[in-house]
C-alpha cells in the first residue's frame, strides 16, 4: 500500500495526523514481522536425543493462560480462571554453534538439539505441594528469579527467552517463569494489556508461594515491555494488600517497561516505605515503546526516558533507583526493544551482580565498547555503569508529588497529590 493510497483512506485527516501513520506504520509492520519462526515446539524430545554437551535449563512456569490441549503449544494466549505450574527443562546447543544472546529457533521440527533449543521434559504439576518440591531440588544458594515476559509472545516464546536469559546470565539462581496470556498479535494490544490486569492476583500468588518456601532467601524480578506493568501491580497490590513487601523481595528489574511515568510514579509511592533494590534498562530508540506512546494518549514511557535530562535526573537519583542507558547498545532487533536480553555483557550483569543485590559503580563494571550506560545523575561516565545510594523522600518522575520533609529510613519516599492525573488504582 503506497502512501497516496494511505492519504485516500484517511481523506479527512489532517497532514500532521497522516506524517504520524506514516511514521508508526513501519513500526506495526516490523512488529508483525516479529516471531516469524517454526510454532508448536513444546513437545519434548526423547532424552536420549539430548547431545551430553549440551546445558540443559530447568525451570518452573507457573501461567494464567487457558490449555491448549495440544502438547506441541501447551497452552493459549486466552485466559484461565485456574493457574497452573509445569516442569519444563530446555536444551540449549553448544556455545561453539550459537552466540551468547540468541535464541536459536528450530527451522524444522523437530529441533535438533545439536543446533536449535529443544524441549526436553514436560511435566505437569498438580498440587502446590509438588511445585514447593521442585523449587527444594533446583534451590541455587536460595537465590529465585521470576521473569515475565512482554507483549506478542506466545508460552513458548517466552520459554525459549528465560531459558537464554537464565543460560547466558550464569545465574545460579532457582528459574521461574511466570507467563500471562498473550494472544501474540499486534493488533491485539488492548487485549494483551488487560490480560496483564487479568493475571496480578495470579502473579501475586507465585510471589507469595516463593516468599513462604524455606528454601528461597531472595528473589529478583526480571519483567520486559508490558511485562513490567504486570509485575509493579503485583507488587503494588501485595504491598497494598499486606501493608508492605516482603523483604525476600530484594530486587527489581524492569526492562524496556511499558509504563505512563506517571503511572509509574504513583505505584512506585504506593509500595510503601520498604521498597526493593530498582534497576531500570532504557533506550531512547526503543521503537516498539514509541508505538506504544502513540498507541497510549503520546505520553512518555518509562522505558525511553533519558536519565540524564531533567527532571529524571535528579528525581531518579534521589530515589535511589539505578537506570542503565542501553541506547548506543547495537541490536538486531530492528525495534530495539530486546537488547537487555541480547546483549551478553547486560545479561551476564543481571545475573551475576544485579541478582546478588550487589552495588554497581563506574570503578568495577565495565560493559565493553560501543555501550553506553548511564544511571542517573552520573552523566560523566559514558561507557560505564554506575550506580546512586542516595534515598530519600522525591517526587518521582512525573511532577504529580510534593516532597515530604527528609525522613532518615532509606529509601522512603512520601508525597501528596497535586493532581488526579495518573489514577489508576
Amino acid at each position: 500500500m503506497t502512501s497516496a493510497s494511505i492519504g485516500r483512506l484517511f481523506p479527512s485527516s489532517s497532514q500532521g495526523n497522516f506524517r504520524r501513520l506514516t511514521i508508526i506504520l513501519p513500526l506495526v509492520l516490523a512488529l508483525t514481522a516479529c516471531g516469524g519462526h517454526v510454532k508448536g515446539v513444546m513437545q519434548p524430545l526423547n532424552l536420549a536425543a539430548e547431545p551430553g554437551s549440551n546445558a540443559v535449563v530447568d525451570m518452573l512456569v507457573a501461567t494464567s493462560r487457558l490449555p491448549s490441549d495440544d502438547p506441541a503449544t501447551l497452552f493459549s494466549g486466552e485466559r484461565s480462571a485456574n493457574p497452573s505450574i509445569t516442569d519444563v527443562a530446555v536444551s540449549i546447543p553448544s556455545d561453539k554453534v550459537r552466540a551468547s544472546g540468541t535464541v536459536q529457533w528450530p527451522k524444522k521440527l523437530p529441533p535438533n538439539p545439536q543446533t536449535d533449543f529443544a524441549v526436553v521434559r514436560v511435566k505437569p504439576l498438580e498440587t502446590i505441594q509438588e511445585g514447593r518440591e521442585w523449587v527444594r531440588k533446583h534451590s541455587k544458594g536460595g537465590h529465585a528469579m521470576v521473569f515475565i515476559h512482554g507483549f506478542n509472545n506466545t508460552y513458548e516464546d517466552s520459554v525459549f527467552r528465560f531459558a537464554q536469559i537464565v543460560h547466558d546470565s550464569g545465574a545460579d539462581v532457582t528459574p521461574v517463569l511466570f507467563t500471562w496470556p498473550s494472544r501474540a498479535k499486534v493488533f491485539d494490544y488492548n487485549y494483551d494489556k488487560e490480560s496483564t490486569n487479568y493475571s496480578r492476583t495470579s502473579l501475586e500468588n507465585t510471589l507469595k508461594a516463593l516468599v513462604e518456601d524455606k528454601n528461597i532467601k531472595d528473589i529478583t524480578i526480571l519483567a520486559h515491555s508490558m511485562g513490567t506493568w504486570l509485575a509493579m501491580e503485583a507488587v503494588r497490590q501485595m504491598a497494598i494488600r499486606d501493608g508492605g513487601l516482603p523483604k525476600k523481595i530484594e530486587n527489581v528489574i524492569l526492562a524496556s517497561p511499558d509504563i505512563d511515568v506517571d503511572v509509574f510514579a504513583r505505584q512506585w509511592t504506593e509500595l510503601g516505605a520498604r521498597k526493593p533494590n530498582f534497576t531500570i534498562f532504557v533506550s531512547q530508540d526503543d521503537r516498539a515503546l514509541a508505538l506504544s506512546r502513540y498507541i497510549s494518549g503520546d505520553v512518555q514511557r518509562l522505558g525511553q526516558i533519558n536519565p540524564a535530562e531533567e527532571p529524571f535526573k535528579t528525581k531518579l537519583e534521589q530515589a535511589g533507583i539505578t537506570v542503565v542507558d542501553l541506547t548506543k547498545v547495537k541490536s538486531t532487533d530492528r525495534l530495539n526493544h530486546g537488547k537487555f536480553a541480547e546483549s551478553p555483557q547486560i545479561v551476564q550483569l543481571i545475573g551475576q551482580r544485579l541478582v546478588t543485590g550487589q552495588t554497581l559503580t563506574d570503578s568495577d563494571v565495565g560493559l565493553g565498547d560501543g555501550i553506553t550506560a548511564i544511571v542517573a545523575g552520573t552523566v560523566n561516565t559514558v561507557g560505564k555503569v554506575a550506580a546512586t545510594t542516595v534515598a530519600t523522600p522525591v517526587d518521582l518522575l512525573s511532577g504529580n508529588l510534593t516532597p515530604l520533609p527528609k525522613k532518615k529510613k532509606k529509601g522512603d519516599i512520601g508525597g501528596t497529590l497535586q493532581s488526579e492525573k495518573a489514577p489508576l488504582n
